[in-house]
């Protein structure tokens, strides 16, 4: 008997095809790898040090309220939207933008984004680690006064909490131990003037900082086959050392004044507009939109993996996080101020202050100090290296789609000629002046440019590819359309929410300042600059896009906004409807018949397939008939 044509493979066709295409991408190992994987990514460094403080300056409680309808808004929906445009696509940051070539760039700024963040976030790592070699002595080196980095301005702790019981000292214009360990020894700040004056290398720091990329190198050294195994450990092990802080904190006396300080509702902030913006803006950088980690990782998914579960299970769960971060975080804190006996509002900070200041500072205050402090920066380690893994994973999959055939096969020494590459820029954050060069990529690497680049993404996907299509491409991955929430929150809410947070951004543009040093202009102007150009990408793209195409201009922009041939699922036997035989090198029109090959029979998947083709076979008569 004579196979029909239609159930004759390429492969089987013409043995040299195999020889023609790029080495496999690959797919995460195991069934948890990928949840585990966005699960480390969005709990970072934010949820334990900049949640909770948000929360107590913005209404305690009541800041809740807000957090969970931006959740909604925003949150939720762009988080599911990245996740279905990289897994239908199976195609990194860069290479997804087949979708419409004309905003490639938009790819090209999430990039430089990345780039920028991943060169001082892994700098934080490096802190981190240096506080938590400090931490493995009996004696915390920041613990007491009289060492040589210390001054007179120093005063320890249990000489305040032996003159409140005699006498009451004076603690105005007075430095605690860990903050002089912090700037004059682990920064050693006062060997640079500013921000222009960067001094000499710190090399215990640089050190760390080598530690801290050869670490992040070992980790994706085979990509999401060894990151998905690491972070088996990196995103449960802080759970459990978080619950170890908690369950101490709220033990300690006076924990409970903290507590009350964080969380006592304060309803009439709800009527202020600074504390819905700051909720969403807490929304939008705790859950990582934007910076391409959700879609490369949802690329390395299998066509029908459940995204929509894995949505609500991870932004929920990012939430929870947060807040029993605070408890930990206030419990301690209302301890350290009975201690010390001045108010909690007066201990309480955020950031870097809170991380490697404050915190380090009640960790002297209690028994068995080094292990609690140890146990304190390897959660933060923990935190911030999958964190560092996404980063990185997000990089190396966005060039390596774009070169295929060049780049898989080498993605091993791609990932470490990255590493270096970043860990190279990032020495001038080891100087004595480097903590200014971290304050200003934090403030400027990922500000208005992240949320020019979502609102972009957003606008490209439900009106220029169509929010009719994009959800038929879901229905075919998922069995089901998205409901009508997801639809109006694509269409108009999230959009909308963003350009208002942009516009809030740009009223209430600050000046970047450490302490009470503030910036000179041209740093400001170098740090506008950094916003603007991954801005700047999204023209430059378009540029090159219509360049490429031929006609008139708007023939070429026409052209160059619709999804290139071969868009759509990677794999032949899920490509259906429209995207049958528009991949390279394909030879069967029907997917379909591959799969009852492979597998024998029609199963809800192929089911879903065949209503599609026959929604838009509808669809097409419809238009015809117009």
């Amino acid at each position: 008997p004579v196979t029909p044509e239609l159930l004759v493979s390429p492969s089987s066709q013409d043995g040299d095809l195999g020889s023609e295409c790029p080495e496999d991408r690959g797919n995460w190992t195991g069934r948890l790898d990928f949840l585990l994987s966005c699960i480390g990514y969005c709990v970072g460094l934010g949820n334990v040090w900049r949640f909770p403080y948000r929360a107590y300056t913005n209404g305690g409680g009541a800041f809740l309220v807000p957090y969970f309808i931006m959740l909604a808004i925003c949150g939720i929906p762009i988080f599911f939207m990245e996740l279905s445009l990289g897994q239908f696509s199976s195609l990194g940051p860069l290479a997804v933008w087949k979708i419409s070539p004309l905003f490639k760039g938009v790819g090209m700024g999430t990039i430089l984004i990345v780039s920028l963040v991943a060169i001082y976030y892994n700098m934080i790592i490096a802190y981190v680690l240096f506080y938590l070699f400090a931490s493995l002595t009996s004696d915390l080196p920041w613990q007491h006064c009289g060492n040589w980095w210390n001054t007179d301005l120093c005063l320890d702790h249990h000489v305040i909490k032996a003159g409140n019981t005699t006498f009451p000292v004076n603690i105005t214009n007075t430095v605690s131990p860990s903050e002089e360990y912090w700037s004059r020894y682990v920064l050693h700040i006062q060997g640079s003037s500013g921000i222009g004056d960067p001094g000499r290398i710190r090399w215990n720091l640089c050190l760390c900082l080598l530690l801290s990329w050869t670490i992040v190198y070992l980790c994706i050294l085979k990509g999401v086959k060894s990151s998905g195994k690491v972070v088996y450990f990196t995103a449960t092990f802080p759970y459990l050392i978080l619950v170890m802080l908690l369950i101490r904190g709220v033990t300690l006396e006076g924990a409970w004044k903290g507590i009350r300080f964080y969380l006592t509702p304060q309803f009439d902030h709800l009527l202020s507009s600074k504390v819905w913006i700051e909720a969403a803006l807490q929304i939008f950088y705790s859950l990582g939109v934007g910076f391409g980690g959700l879609l490369t990782f949802a690329s390395y998914n299998t066509f029908h993996q459940n995204i929509y579960r894995d949505t609500f299970i991870v932004t929920l769960g990012n939430a929870i996080t947060s807040i029993l971060a605070g408890f930990a975080i206030f419990s301690v804190l209302g301890y350290m101020s009975q201690e010390l006996g001045v108010p909690v509002n007066q201990v309480a900070k955020a950031g870097p202050g809170l991380a490697f200041v404050v915190y380090p500072q009640a960790m002297t205050m209690l028994p068995l100090s080094p292990f609690w402090s140890f146990l304190f920066f390897f959660m933060l380690l923990t935190l911030g290296l999958d964190s560092q893994f996404a980063f990185m994973e997000t990089i190396v999959t966005a060039v390596t789609d774009e070169f295929p055939y060049y780049l898989r096969p080498k993605k091993a020494s791609f990932s470490a000629v990255i590493c270096i590459a970043l860990f190279l820029m990032g020495l001038i954050l080891t100087t004595e002046g480097g903590m200014y060069w971290l304050v200003l990529l934090d403030d400027y690497s990922a500000g208005f440019g992240l949320m020019v680049v979502v609102i972009t993404t957003c606008l490209v996907v439900t009106r220029v590819y169509g929010m009719k299509r994009f959800c038929r491409d879901v229905h075919m991955m998922l069995g089901f359309k998205p409901g009508p929430y997801f639809r109006a929150c694509w269409m108009v809410l999230s959009p909308a929410t963003l350009v208002a947070l942009l516009v809030y951004n740009i009223i209430k543009y600050q000046p970047s300042e450490y302490g009470s040093y503030r910036f000179p202009a041209w740093a400001e102007v170098l740090g506008i600059l950094m916003g603007v150009l991954s801005c700047l990408m999204i023209p430059m793209g378009m540029v090159v896009a219509v360049l490429r195409e031929e006609g008139t201009l708007w023939e070429r922009v026409q052209q160059a906004s619709r999804p290139t041939m071969d868009w759509g699922p990677s794999l032949e036997e899920n490509r259906t409807g429209m995207y049958v035989a528009s991949l390279a090198g394909s030879q069967s029109p029907k997917p379909l018949m591959v799969h009852m090959r492979k597998y024998g029979g029609i199963t809800s998947y192929e089911n879903t397939a065949i209503e599609v083709d026959r929604e838009m076979e509808e669809e097409e008569e419809e238009e015809s008939m117009m």
